[in-house]
């Protein structure tokens, strides 16, 4: 699959996609997750609801803020690569870290959840066609590709994963 072009996204999403390397999407995603995998198993559950700064997230909620939009962005990758043209509805970030109890959680049982969402992202994506890939449609009344989606949804974790390291660990 090629990378996506700039007008297959909004530019918001241009730093998440070009952090993607270039190689089989879904060998990505996996190896992707494996690395993630390693990173979080080393990190104590003692600081899992460490923050770096007054009124950022903890290490939980940045977990529960990729899975969550991991969901989503599978969510409309799936719906448009349907050829359905409903502009799906934009989501609030910083509305839905705050209810997500993800401080009365551990780890371990955020990265089985992050398990099963990747999962069942990769199995989607593996049987899209080339077709569904280019298909395009709309998400926060912003034209948006498959393929793209398939991009943000890596760029997004390795942005936040990289954060993680440089600022909680």
């Amino acid at each position: 699959m090629n990378r996506p072009q700039p007008g297959e996204y909004h530019p918001y999403y241009e730093g998440y996609i070009n952090k993607v390397p270039d190689g089989n999407i879904i060998d990505i995603l996996t190896a992707q997750f494996e690395d993630t995998q390693v990173i979080m198993a080393a990190v104590p559950e003692a600081k899992g609801n460490y923050r770096y700064a007054d009124g950022k997230w903890s290490v939980k909620e940045v977990l529960i803020h990729i899975i969550d939009t991991e969901r989503i962005m599978a969510y409309r990758a799936l719906r448009i690569a349907r050829f359905d043209k409903t502009d799906l509805p934009g989501y609030e970030q910083n509305d839905y870290v705050p209810v997500s109890d993800a401080e009365h959680r551990t780890i371990a049982d955020l990265m089985e959840e992050f398990s099963a969402v990747r999962a069942a992202t990769i199995a989607m994506f593996r049987h899209f066609t080339d077709e569904m890939y280019r298909q395009t449609g709309t998400a926060n009344q912003t034209l948006v590709s498959v393929r793209a989606l398939a991009f943000i949804i890596i760029g997004h974790e390795l942005h936040h994963r990289s954060i993680l390291q440089e600022r909680y660990f």
